[in-house]
């Protein structure tokens, strides 16, 4: 994507989806720095319970320190946030006994078995012995790791590995789950299995807070999904919102009859025509409204297409967009 890409408007970042849903997670101006480099410069966030959120980003762009700060892992330099109900700074353990988190590198112990991680858990949680092995054994049937379970995790694939990574994250049934970047490096199959038992999660009423390179994972996922770049949130939105910030999307007509062709393309003088395949290509947001429009005016021209596609922008198209718009607008600001 050129670096001229113009700077294009936004999805109103504030209190996405419906405003008078509970958040789960909720922050204003978080600020965070490391000596003269700026993580964090003023990041808002509003997640209903109950939804997935992704926050989509480059290496470094500060994804994994916004994980730590409402984790209550470092404190945040400048900002308010909630979470579950709970102010970072001034209940942490409130937050703590609400969430869980499994980071970038796994927690599991690859000396011991699967079942003993599990067990460690339900210690670290002050469960009682027969409450631990009772919920050990239900996350490990639940994560298809029975068979596994008294194997050294050392073992496990990577996919099992971040099975029983999450699995012991569940020991302390949180409300809100933390998966920073937890399809990194696995294969194509455990990264479709891991998005099942995100789904899963959130039918049960969780809410998860995902943070990932990987757009398509967003796109499959998440309810909302905000571009962190440059330590400010570039964009917010649903993935279909997003999609329609870039240009580029269009509805493409093809017509058998090279008259209805002709017919449509008099009605349609906006579109770019292809003679050749008797298609014609008129630029849309792919909306219901702009979809409505084009086949209002091929009824009022008496002209039916053969074949009707609407292309939209992918969510690669966004980051790449949006990441060389902000990167435009600070150059012109030098």
């Amino acid at each position: 994507m050129p670096s001229s890409v113009m700077p294009m408007p936004m999805p109103t970042p504030r209190n996405a989806g419906d405003p008078q849903s509970p958040a789960a997670v909720s922050a204003v101006g978080l600020r965070k720095s490391y000596g003269d480099k700026t993580v964090l410069d003023g990041i808002d966030l509003h997640i209903p319970a109950g939804s997935v959120f992704a926050l989509l980003g480059p290496n470094g762009a500060g994804k994994t320190t916004v994980v730590k700060i409402l984790s209550t892992l470092v404190s945040a330099d400048g900002g308010q946030a909630r979470v579950a109900g709970h102010d970072i700074a001034a209940s942490p353990d409130g937050v703590r006994a609400a969430i869980g988190v499994t980071g970038q590198f796994s927690a599991v112990d690859g000396l011991i078995t699967g079942e003993e991680n599990m067990l460690l858990m339900a210690d670290l949680h002050h469960l009682s012995k027969d409450e631990g092995r009772r919920t050990a054994a239900e996350l490990l049937e639940r994560f298809d790791l029975v068979e596994a379970a008294k194997k050294p995790a050392s073992t496990y694939s990577g996919g099992m590995k971040r099975r029983l990574d999450i699995a012991m994250t569940l020991v302390g049934d949180p409300r809100i789950i933390f998966l920073d970047e937890p399809t990194t490096g696995l294969d194509p199959r455990s990264r479709h299995t891991m998005w099942q038992i995100i789904r899963e999660l959130v039918t049960s009423g969780v809410t998860v807070f995902l943070t990932t390179q990987y757009l398509e994972e967003a796109d499959e996922l998440a309810d909302r999904i905000a571009v962190l770049h440059d330590g400010r949130i570039a964009a917010e939105g649903t993935a279909e919102e997003l999609k329609r910030l870039v240009p580029g999307g269009h509805v493409r007509l093809r017509f058998a009859d090279p008259v209805a062709y002709r017919s449509a393309a008099l009605a349609l003088h906006d579109a770019v025509r292809d003679d050749e395949a008797l298609a014609l290509q008129i630029p849309s947001d792919g909306s219901q409204r702009a979809l409505r429009a084009v086949l209002d005016r091929l009824d009022t021209a008496g002209v039916e297409a053969d074949e009707l596609t609407v292309h939209t922008p992918d969510l690669d198209d966004v980051f790449f967009a949006l990441t060389a718009a902000t990167d435009q607008r600070k150059e012109d600001l030098r």
